[in-house]
């Protein structure tokens, strides 16, 4: 019932936004070498930049309902296919702080609900705020100044080493490198994935810790779990099976609205790292006044932020069946 209202709302206040940033798209197009004021003036009336901004506002609802989002001003190019081959590398490494962040926050929160007021819940609760409170700019670069710049360790950008290539027949690179049957390319691949992952992935690692704690230990007082330690049920059996299942369901909902946190900070983390993604093409669409960019770049993420929640909530009965009925 929401969708049709939030996907207008967000097509006008990315519209509202980008035309707030000050400067002229064309002009920014033209560059430093200038052209003559009739051909500036003819540039802007053919992309109907001359017209008003409510009547450029729906042509632009128009063109995007019928499918068109339109083509950048930069390398004239439409922004369905600059997105969609950018695109792989923006999912492989949502995905790969979204994994670090489940597998390890998830644990460590069942853990600290277990032992709860113990030193290990104490420092892993102190841990999760000062993870969850930290800039990612500031952390990215305190990870590249540690282990990059200081141990060697990683690679400071990019997705894999220029002395190997990799046919990017399907965009993530782990899944390319690994059938090119290259295993330098592959443990390239994973080292220049290691700090960005790690960045990415702090702050939804924090959230998850905590909420998986105050969830598991809403449920462990619940009767059924006392019913079922009562019948001689072993403590992992009781924990894993009968408490964390129960508890997952407000855990499922903060990784689903993690996912918007994760494409907006992935726009500092691939600028960062210099991660060829949709964040890093967002990044230079702004320094650009690439407006066709910024506006099809903003509804293609906000889409799909939409749709993954709507997914979490059919993934609510799988859960718990009671939500079923």
């Amino acid at each position: 019932m929401l969708i049709v209202p939030t996907f207008i709302g967000v097509t006008l206040l990315s519209f509202t936004l980008i035309h707030l940033v000050p400067g002229d798209p064309i002009e920014a197009r033209v560059g430093e070498r200038g052209i003559a004021p009739e051909r500036l003036a003819a540039l802007r009336h053919e992309f109907g930049y001359d017209q008003p901004l409510w009547k450029q506002f729906v042509d632009y609802e128009v063109q995007v309902v019928h499918g068109d989002l339109g083509v950048s001003l930069v390398t004239r190019q439409t922004v369905w296919s600059e997105f969609l081959t950018l695109f792989p590398a923006t999912i492989e490494l949502a995905f790969c702080a979204i994994g670090f962040a489940v597998l390890i926050g998830i644990p460590l929160g069942v853990v600290a609900a277990l032992r709860r007021g113990t030193p290990f819940d104490y420092g892993l609760m102190g841990a999760s705020v000062t993870g969850a409170s930290m800039p990612i700019f500031w952390w990215g670069l305190m990870m590249i100044l540690v282990f990059s710049v200081g141990f060697g360790w990683t690679p400071v950008s990019g997705r894999v080493s220029d002395m190997y290539f990799v046919e990017p027949w399907s965009g993530f690179m782990l899944i390319d490198c690994w059938f090119s049957d290259d295993e330098g390319a592959c443990r390239s691949t994973l080292s220049h994935l290691i700090l960005p992952t790690i960045v990415l992935g702090t702050i939804p690692l924090a959230n998850f810790a905590r909420m998986t704690r105050s969830a598991m230990l809403e449920v462990l007082g619940e009767d059924y779990i006392r019913t079922a330690r009562a019948k001689g049920l072993s403590g992992m059996r009781v924990t894993v099976v009968h408490a964390l299942r129960n508890a997952l369901i407000p855990v499922v909902t903060v990784i689903g609205l993690s996912v918007g946190g994760l494409l907006g900070g992935a726009i500092l983390t691939e600028t960062i790292f210099a991660w060829p993604g949709v964040g890093h093409w967002i990044i230079e669409s702004i320094q650009r006044r690439d407006y066709p960019v910024l506006q099809g770049g903003t509804l293609l993420i906000a889409i799909i932020v939409i749709g993954v929640n709507l997914g979490v909530d059919m993934l609510y009965s799988v859960l718990n069946p009671r939500i079923r009925r």
